[in-house]
C-alpha cells in the first residue's frame, strides 16, 4: 500500500502559477503510474495528467497541454503537477493518485485527500 498527501494548493490570480506536489509513504512510487485529477463543484472528476512508471509516457488533458507539466523525483517519493497560465476554469480540488496496475488510476486504487486550487479572474 501507499499513502499520498498533496500540497501547494492555493488561491492565484489567472495567468499565475502553482505547483502542487503528492508525496508518497509505504512504498516507493517506482511501483507505481501516478496521476492527477481535478473535481469541480457540480461537475466530474477528470484527469489532468499521469505518467508511466518507467520510460517517461505521458498522459495530458487536452485543455491543459502545455500549461501544465507533471513530474516525478523518485528520490524524494514525490510527484509534481507543474501549473502555469492558470485560468478560473483551473479551479477545482486536485486530487494525487497512484496505480500498480493501470495509467490512469481508477477509484479503487490509492488515492491522497486532494488540495484546492483556486483561480481568480
Amino acid at each position: 500500500q501507499v499513502h499520498l498527501v498533496e500540497s501547494g494548493g492555493g488561491l492565484v490570480q489567472a495567468g499565475g502559477s502553482l505547483r502542487l506536489s503528492c508525496t508518497a509513504s509505504g512504498n516507493p512510487i517506482t511501483n507505481y503510474a501516478m496521476a492527477w485529477f481535478r473535481q469541480a463543484p457540480g461537475k466530474e472528476r477528470e484527469t489532468v495528467a499521469a505518467i508511466a512508471r518507467s520510460r517517461g509516457i505521458t498522459y495530458y488533458l487536452d485543455s491543459v497541454k502545455g500549461r501544465f507539466t507533471i513530474s516525478r523525483d523518485n528520490n524524494k517519493n514525490t510527484v509534481y503537477l507543474q501549473m502555469n497560465s492558470l485560468e478560473p476554469e483551473d479551479t477545482a480540488v486536485y486530487y494525487c493518485a497512484a496505480s500498480s496496475n493501470h495509467l490512469i488510476p481508477r477509484t479503487d486504487d490509492y488515492w491522497g485527500q486532494g488540495t484546492q486550487v483556486t483561480v481568480s479572474a
